[in-house]
């Protein structure tokens, strides 16, 4: 007996390295020190030295069972970006730039070839917000996951000049609510989509000319990274009062996250467009309106407040950046929380 026999293959561990270097490669900065197969990562410091008080901000998520959508369809080159995308967005949030990246991957046998893929979507990530991957771990675990499945989740860090930091304390009655388009669904939400779409090979495949592709198409596209349009905006002299990503928990769960005390946001249904997987999604399974604003994205996935002198100069940046924004809404006195009108 031996560990092959047992069902973990060092050598096929070996393998997914060599495979997976030349995507890392592409999401190198200068400050990173070690090349992939050490036991850590190192990045230099030099990044912030100007700052004057640079300030860490982390962020860690995992793709969540889209997983499941990306089994069935045999397509996995973009769960990396989902992955990267729910924790760099988060920092984004914050105010931060991302700095490096560090995927965990764990699966039921380890297939070098699709690791390697996996990780071309991790590393497609990086390169989007500007991340070094400098690490990650890939676990073989027979008998815990089926030899055709895995889990994958990041890691990622970035830093903020403290007086950079976006934390809603200036936000006022009158403030702009801006909203970028999402890209679908993003990576949220998927335990509800499976029940309500027949998850089979064939009914993935059907094409809808409402979407004007195949559910599974529609399903599997990647989480946007807004990180480049909030920079942008940053670059273009506006002041970010405040930013919501809007993830698990729609927008009753993540705009109040961004909202002082006295403050309640309005947000206009009507304001922009909503992507019509969600009105199929909305019908077929019999969904009522405020569970979904409730569950997902609904065609928005990063949400900022600027002072309304402001609006024209960030929807400018956000739109040089390749977003789309729509002003949808405003701020006013009132309890903390969101009203859909």
């Amino acid at each position: 007996m031996d560990y092959k026999k047992a069902g973990v293959d060092i050598e096929a561990g070996y393998e997914s390295v060599k495979l997976m270097k030349q995507h890392i490669a592409k999401t190198m900065r200068p400050e990173v020190l070690t090349d992939i197969g050490g036991f850590s990562g190192a990045f230099s410091m030099s990044a912030f030295k100007n700052m004057e008080k640079p300030t860490l901000v982390s962020g860690t998520d995992g793709v969540g069972t889209k997983l499941k959508l990306a089994f069935l369809l045999d397509k996995h080159d973009t769960v990396g970006i989902d992955c990267v995308a729910m924790c760099v967005n988060d920092i984004a949030c914050a105010g931060g730039e991302p700095l490096f990246f560090l995927d965990y991957i764990a699966c039921g046998k380890n297939e070098p070839e699709k690791i390697a893929t996996i990780v071309s979507g991790v590393a497609e990530g990086c390169r989007q917000s500007g991340a070094a991957l400098i690490g990650g771990e890939t676990a073989e675990m027979p008998g815990f996951y089926p030899v055709d499945e895995y889990d994958l989740a990041g890691f990622a860090v970035g830093v903020v000049d403290e007086k950079d930091l976006i934390t809603g304390k200036t936000l006022q009655q009158g403030d702009v609510l801006i909203g970028m388009a999402s890209s679908g669904i993003h990576s949220n939400g998927f335990s509800l989509v499976r029940k309500v779409f027949t998850m089979t090979e064939e009914a993935l495949n059907t094409s809808y000319d409402c979407l004007g592709t195949t559910l599974g198409e529609a399903l599997i596209v990647p989480t946007k990274i807004y990180v480049k349009a909030l920079k942008s905006v940053k670059e273009a002299g506006v002041t970010i009062k405040a930013c919501s990503h809007i993830t698990g928990g729609g927008f009753y769960e993540n705009i109040p996250r961004m909202l002082p005390e006295g403050i309640r946001a309005v947000v206009e249904k009507n304001s922009y467009d909503v992507p019509p997987i969600f009105e199929m999604l909305k019908k077929d399974g019999d969904i009522k309106e405020e569970i979904m604003y409730n569950t997902f994205n609904m065609g928005l996935g990063m949400i900022i407040a600027v002072d309304e002198k402001d609006v024209e100069a960030a929807m400018k940046a956000m739109k040089d950046a390749g977003e789309t924004p729509f002003v949808v809404g405003r701020t006013e006195a009132g309890e903390k929380g969101v009203t859909l009108c």
